[in-house]
């Protein structure tokens, strides 16, 4: 049995109580924060204490993107920045942003984590809210689209799994998802022709995690509760890959922890996620989540069946080549 949900943990180390809990629960995997990261043998043993409890080689998830989403931090693994600010200094080179994600990538698979949260393929726009803004690769679809495919070419060949957000997109929200919910009244044609163009593009990437956005001239619901914004992310944007919600622990989303998440998967959500630490209220949710669907079951197997052995990297060439592509003096 495999529950429809992935989930965070407390600390550095997993206490008694939530080992049992994820033997018992039974949760796809676990997304890991900067609470649960000290040094890379500790983050090397929790992930390996992770497998053994859940007692198969799930997926450890991290949000690795640069700036100020980036759970692995110096003195440890490398500082990265903003991604806007990696594609200004890169003067847009696509081989930066690849190397950006062999490099990241790397960083993680040695300490056991093989599924990063990005590329982020929200469009900026001039409105976007400071949470997000400088997490984009910029405010053209096409420079969008040419990065997030970079980044996910990079840590695929480093044997990490991407995810890409906020599908359908998120850069026309003017509030922190985190605390509400962001509205965009852009009509279909505008969002067809520069919002979706990243995840369009990009929709044979194994999974994709949801905008808590809603676009009101499509629906009255957040994307990620609505039947009608999933059917769009499946039929329109052609993503059939997994198909996971942000942490519904933010405020976007209205109600209970428990009505938020079955809403989801009622709208047609594959996993949920939940991020916070709080093992009481993780006991609740899995009281409610059921097992995967045989079409969310099919379409997890297939994400894990994309992880690979990595490849040879040559770490100090590569981290040579990407300090002169942003100098320019490659």
């Amino acid at each position: 049995m495999v529950r429809a949900f992935t989930v965070g943990v407390d600390g550095l180390a997993l206490a008694p109580d939530e080992t049992a809990f994820l033997r018992d629960a039974a949760p796809w995997g676990v997304i890991l924060f900067a609470r649960n990261i000290d040094s890379p043998p500790q983050v090397a043993a929790l992930c390996a204490s992770i497998r053994e409890a859940l007692g198969r080689d799930a997926p450890i998830m991290i949000d690795q993107e640069g700036g100020r989403v980036q759970r692995m931090a110096p003195p440890h693994w490398r500082q990265w920045l903003p991604p806007l600010d990696h594609v200004a200094a890169s003067g847009g080179s696509s081989r930066a942003m690849y190397l950006r994600g062999l490099l990241i990538g790397d960083e993680l698979r040695r300490v056991g984590i093989d599924v990063n949260c990005a590329p982020t393929c929200d469009v900026a726009t001039p409105d976007t809210h400071p949470f997000l803004r400088n997490r984009c690769f910029g405010d053209n679809a096409q420079i969008v689209t040419a990065m997030a495919r970079a980044l996910s070419d990079g840590l695929l060949d480093a044997g990490v799994l991407p995810v890409m957000k906020h599908i359908p997109g998120h850069g026309r929200g003017r509030v922190d998802s985190h605390i509400n919910l962001p509205v965009s009244d852009a009509d279909h044609d505008t969002l067809t022709a520069s919002d979706f163009v990243p995840f369009r593009a990009l929709a044979d990437l194994p999974m994709a995690m949801t905008a808590h956005m809603l676009f009101s001239a499509l629906d009255a619901r957040a994307a990620t509760v609505s039947p009608v914004l999933i059917d769009i992310i499946r039929r329109e944007i052609g993503f059939d890959g997994l198909l996971m919600t942000d942490d519904i622990s933010m405020e976007a989303l209205g109600g209970s922890i428990t009505e938020r998440a079955l809403a989801a998967l009622d709208a047609g959500c594959d996993l949920v996620l939940h991020c916070n630490g709080d093992l009481p209220e993780r006991r609740v949710l899995a009281g409610v989540v059921p097992e995967f669907t045989p079409k969310a079951a099919g379409r997890a197997e297939s994400a894990l069946a994309r992880r690979r052995s990595p490849a040879e990297i040559d770490i100090p060439s590569a981290e040579a080549e990407l300090a002169g592509l942003m100098t320019g003096l490659v």
